[in-house]
């Protein structure tokens, strides 16, 4: 079994896996005769195969106890696939390379601190949401339209938290 110890999330080292989605770090710029601050283009959506289009979609996940075992890692060839939490939410990541195999050296865990996001880039494994703490909602931006989208790839690992 592969054990991992969840590290702290940050977009150095998320960048091989996809974006980090936090406002903190980003630029913006003011609208709405500038009462409002945009902050622009945070994640880049991937949307690939025939007439694929993009759904918004809110995710309802239970909490999952730690140590988190998990048996496989899913991955989605034909686009991103972005999770930002809406109330302050902490969720463990795991994340291996796209690729038709998953190596066990390159499988890694993160943790959020609840105002971090994240954007899978097309292909990318990762785990099934794993929200901590309580329960958490999340809008979810992904691909919809005609064509196999979610491959599963067996492997049994352990994720702790320091």
């Amino acid at each position: 079994m592969l054990e991992l110890t969840a590290e702290p999330l940050t977009p150095e080292a998320f960048a091989p896996f996809g974006d980090v989605i936090d406002t903190r770090t980003a630029d913006y710029f003011h609208i709405n005769a500038g009462r409002t601050r945009r902050y622009h283009d945070l994640a880049m959506v991937e949307l690939l195969g025939d007439e694929a289009r993009p759904l918004i979609s809110i995710f309802a996940s239970q909490p999952v106890a730690i140590p988190l075992t998990l048996d496989f890692l899913e991955c989605h060839p034909l686009g991103s696939q972005a999770f930002m939490p809406l109330h302050g939410e902490r969720f463990l990541i795991v994340v291996a390379p796209p690729g038709e195999t998953i190596d066990p050296a390159t499988v890694r865990a993160f943790v959020t601190d609840g105002r971090q996001g994240v954007n899978y880039r097309a292909g990318t494994w990762h785990a099934i949401q794993s929200v901590l703490d309580r329960e958490g909602e999340f809008l979810v931006v992904d691909r919809g339209g005609p064509g196999d989208n979610c491959e599963e790839y067996s492997l049994d690992l352990r994720v702790t938290l320091e």
